[in-house]
């Protein structure tokens, strides 16, 4: 360990840390733009300048290695003095939109303005104009006027998703970001920029205009695109501002997912299947118990789903990858032993997606198939098994293998089917519920309850109890 002194504070450095990262680390602020943990050192934004004692100008703190003894100011008046100019400089020709920015809420350059920035000013020559809107991909906007050229996209598609496809153009006033191909930017994990840019100039066309930060909340859940169970940040509506006026269904609405940050699992970073959880989990829902097609409660169905049980002389069950550890535990202790427990994979990758890569996405799609196979095995499902009735458990599933069998069905979402399943029951999403998933790699990862499920829609591990009993 490293000592030196931060403010006349005595603090401790690992060796191989800069200024910046040891100050953060101890909760002293100093702020930056273009340093990011996870991408290399730019030292572009100079906003982290800081003094030194014995060195005659001031040093870029995210640069700065960290030597024992050294004795660091980063309040003094020529610091102060410089932290304005740096600010005068990014707000030369940056709009003053913040009314309408996306980024209100979340924007540094607006809080650093408050925090060091000068209150008026000194320029007086028009703002250089720059292209405003401009689409670089399908699902991002670029505003180049907010751009404050720190570089954390370019650094990120060269240092982290490889694709390389963006860069800084032209010189002084005239430099800006743009894409260094003419075809639309095609980059897996490309959304991430979105949150790494300190600023309002990337935009997800998704999240556009749709909520003030404040009036959201993120929830902590898990990503169910991939084996790889990414942590992510669930955004809906605060309880403290729910809407009226506009219907109950802008309240249980999620607004964006997020990454959160989980070092053993995904890093800082989801890809950009991640970043559309909502949309997977905001297709038509199943809300009513069926019974042969028709419309039943939930007694009944539940009612007729036993007498089927006890009936069958083969019966199988066909367990679900989005199922949670807890609810395969459930269904182990009540169901379990009564029937042949096949695993089943609830998606394939679909046409144009990415299979696999070096980096997060993996080739299955489910998120907990190693719990199902840590818990019942890995035996697939045969159209000439010879079950008479099968318990399908999970979404996407065709009934045309499974014969002349009984079927009952848990499910979340609609499918067609060419035939009605002898009973169906509407169960609960990630989002509805709380609990656990194992990812390909051993990992435990929990997610949380963000919406409370519908009236009739049931959480599958009481289906069990009810049906076990």
């Amino acid at each position: 360990m490293i000592e030196l002194k931060i403010d006349n504070r005595t603090v401790e450095a690992n060796e191989g840390e800069t200024v910046l990262q040891a100050a953060l680390r101890h909760g002293i602020e100093i702020p930056h733009f273009c340093y990011h943990p996870c991408l290399s050192i730019a030292g572009n934004c100079r906003i982290c300048l800081v003094k030194v004692t014995g060195r005659p100008k001031l040093m870029p703190s995210c640069n700065l290695a960290v030597t024992p003894g050294m004795e660091i100011e980063t309040d003094s008046d020529d610091v102060i003095a410089a932290r304005q100019a740096v600010m005068q400089f990014i707000t030369l020709n940056h709009p003053g939109e913040c009314g309408i920015c996306d980024k209100a809420g979340e924007c540094r350059l607006q809080d650093y303005h408050v925090r060091y920035g000068e209150p008026e000013s000194i320029s007086l020559e028009p703002k250089n104009k720059k292209p405003k809107f401009y689409d670089i991909s399908p699902r991002i906007l670029l505003d180049s006027e907010r751009c404050i050229l720190c570089s954390r996209c370019v650094r990120f598609t060269k240092e982290v998703s490889g694709s390389h496809q963006l860069g800084i153009v032209e010189r002084g006033n005239h430099s800006r970001l743009e894409r260094l191909e003419s075809q639309p930017m095609d980059d897996p994990y490309s959304d991430n920029i979105i949150g790494l840019c300190p600023v309002g100039a990337l935009l997800s066309r998704d999240f556009l205009y749709q909520s003030r930060v404040w009036y959201l909340e993120p929830i902590r859940s898990v990503c169910t695109g991939c084996s790889r169970c990414c942590s992510v940040k669930v955004w809906r509506r605060n309880r403290h501002w729910h809407l009226r006026s506009l219907g109950e269904e802008m309240n249980r609405k999620v607004y964006r997912v997020t990454p959160q940050e989980n070092r053993e699992i995904n890093g800082p970073w989801i890809c950009n299947k991640g970043f559309d959880l909502h949309k997977f989990m905001g297709r038509k829902r199943l809300l009513q118990p069926m019974i042969g097609g028709s419309v039943a409660t939930v007694d009944e169905a539940l009612s007729e789903a036993k007498k089927l049980l006890a009936a069958a002389k083969s019966p199988a069950a066909l367990v679900s990858a989005h199922a949670s550890n807890e609810e395969l535990a459930a269904f182990k202790e009540t169901l379990g032993s009564r029937m042949t427990v096949y695993s089943r994979e609830d998606y394939k990758a679909e046409e144009g997606e990415v299979v696999e890569d070096n980096i997060l996405i993996r080739e299955n799609k489910n998120p907990n198939s190693h719990g199902v196979h840590a818990m019942f095995g890995d035996l697939p499902w045969s159209v000439d098994s010879g079950h008479d009735l099968v318990l399908v458990w999970g979404d996407n599933v065709d009934y045309t293998p499974m014969g002349n069998a009984k079927v009952i069905h848990l499910a979340s979402f609609e499918m067609p089917q060419e035939r009605h399943a002898d009973v169906l029951i509407p169960i609960s999403t990630t989002f509805e519920r709380s609990g656990s998933f194992t990812n390909f790699e051993g990992k435990v990862n929990r997610f949380t309850k963000v919406f409370d499920k519908p009236g009739l829609v049931q959480q599958a591990g009481d289906v069990f109890g009810r049906l076990g009993a």
